[in-house]
């Protein structure tokens, strides 16, 4: 495929400067970028070094100040590169589209309902009562249970379970593997043994939302467990029962996020952070990679550390971490010397 640097400038909405007729065919990595490719500088690192890449154009922040060395170097100037990024991504590779048509291979329950242009892969197992928007498209091995609702534009991706009575909106994808509704860890003591609690009720997935795979969302004791419009998960990351994940939140891998907790609008879930349960995360909140969360957060902190302290604070104590090896030395050396002082003195007073 062939496009001009002026065409890619109107899909990006950015400006060109350089030769807006040069014609690219493809789209690589920074370092790897040959002179009919076009790649991206987004961050300080690749900026620094744009006069070493050998792309026939690239894509910069408007905040860019060029200073080229290479007359082939063209520049598309845009507000945000990495959107810019993505979609030039879906030009030269896009994702592949499956055929409508439902498999012969599927099992489809009773009473099932669905839109126009859905496609159902071979293997598929639907329940009963299910209802299927437009354009929905189930890959094969995945599971939908009774009276499951999915909306438009949805994509489940192989091996996925959708239990019963889940509820999904539209322009959702989940990715391979993934439990949505499995059963919530309720378990109440009885003398040396434990009691199982019921779990009876449901997940729901609003609109813009992607799971990643591997991820495990259990539905609630009672009432639902809640998936905000436009949140976005990483792989391997389990949200227990009945907790509230609000609009636009970003959990990274591995996450676990216990019961009954409520995680506001926009937040970021480092990687490996554990939040207990019944906690609140205020809106805007950061929680740092590997954090242990032990008490709510408020609304635009930013935390780390197990417990959970201010960032700033735990950059600090991470120091003084790393020299206590030194400082134990140090205090050793002291404590001896204050001794000699001590036995001096007291020489002296006899």
């Amino acid at each position: 495929m062939e496009i001009s640097l002026a065409e890619i400038a109107r899909i990006v909405e950015g400006e060109i400067n350089g030769d807006s007729n040069k014609v690219v065919c493809g789209i690589a990595p920074f370092d790897h970028a040959a002179e009919n490719e076009i790649t991206f500088a987004g961050s300080s690192k690749f900026l620094k070094k744009i006069n070493e890449t050998n792309a026939g154009a690239v894509i910069v922040p408007d905040s860019f100040k060029a200073h080229l060395k290479k007359d082939s170097i063209n520049l598309v100037v845009v507000n945000n590169p990495q959107i810019a990024f993505a979609r030039i991504l879906e030009i030269f590779r896009p994702s592949p589209k499956a055929e409508p048509g439902i498999s012969s291979s599927a099992h489809i329950g009773q009473n099932f309902k669905c839109g126009k242009d859905v496609s159902i892969a071979p293997l598929v197992v639907i329940g009963d009562n299910a209802t299927l928007g437009d354009r929905v498209v189930l890959h094969s091995n995945a599971f939908i249970g009774d009276n499951v609702v999915i909306g438009s534009d949805v994509e489940i991706h192989p091996n996925v379970t959708i239990l019963d009575r889940c509820k999904l909106g539209s322009r959702v994808i989940i990715h391979a593997g993934s439990v949505v509704g499995s059963d919530g860890f309720g378990f109440a003591p009885d003398g040396e043994d434990y009691y199982k609690i019921p779990q009876t009720g449901i997940v729901q997935i609003d609109d813009d939302v992607e799971i990643g795979a591997g991820n495990t969302i259990d539905k609630a004791t009672l009432g639902k467990t809640w998936i905000k419009k436009g949140v976005k998960t990483d792989n391997l990351v389990h949200i227990a029962h009945n907790v509230t994940v609000g609009e636009n939140t970003v959990i990274v891998a591995q996450v676990g996020i216990a019961g009954s907790s409520t995680i506001g609008r926009h937040v970021v879930l480092a990687g490996q952070a554990g939040i207990s349960g019944h906690l609140s995360i205020g809106d805007h909140a950061i929680i740092g990679p590997q954090a242990g969360i032990v008490q709510s957060v408020p609304t635009g902190e930013v935390v780390s550390g197990t417990p959970q302290m201010p960032h700033r604070l735990w950059l600090r104590v991470h120091r003084i971490i790393t020299r206590l090896p030194e400082l134990k030395k140090k205090i050793f050396q002291m404590e001896k010397r204050l001794v000699k002082i001590e036995e001096k003195k007291n020489g002296e007073n006899s």
